[in-house]
């Protein structure tokens, strides 16, 4: 994993009514650190839309949870003389297995939902989102500039995941 990408698992306690799960506390060290919630967002994206490419360079995390539906979470790193510079995670997460993605902000990150039902993401930001002022940087979902690190190619979203 890029340093500071986490995924972290959500556990359902089920019943005969349905089920329950803490998604986020504050005292779970492992997984929030010393981040607070400032902001939580609820996304709803139809099938295919890929959201895509941004960053924010002022210090703000996202921790995304999919709610409904199935989506593709990427980070890149292009950062010149870091480590990792040119590495490219993909993670897939679902309804079906309730988890938290943390993206640092700095990484250029964006989204795709997967499958044939549209996709309903709840993300949690540690900065509180300023219009007048936005910490948000742009790039197309497509730019040739951001490669696949298996095949050095740009990166496809939908490429298929055999390959």
């Amino acid at each position: 994993m890029l340093p500071g990408v986490s995924v972290h698992e959500i556990n359902k306690l089920i019943d005969e009514r349905g089920f329950l799960a803490e998604i986020l506390r504050e005292d779970w060290k492992d997984v929030m650190g010393d981040d607070k919630i400032a902001q939580a967002n609820l996304s709803f994206s139809y099938p295919g839309t890929i959201r895509a490419w941004h960053r924010h360079n002022r210090g703000q995390v996202d921790r995304l949870i999919v709610l409904q539906g199935s989506m593709k979470i990427c980070a890149y790193d292009d950062k010149k003389g870091s480590a990792t510079q040119g590495s490219l995670e993909e993670i897939t997460v679902s309804e079906e297995r309730l988890q938290v993605v943390r993206i640092p902000g700095h990484y250029w990150h964006g989204t795709k939902t997967l499958g044939v039902k549209p996709s309903v993401t709840l993300y949690c930001v540690n900065r509180l989102y300023d219009p007048k002022n936005p910490d948000e940087e742009r790039r197309a979902w497509d730019d040739p500039s951001i490669l696949d690190p298996k095949t050095r190619e740009p990166f496809d979203w939908n490429k298929l995941p055999f390959r």
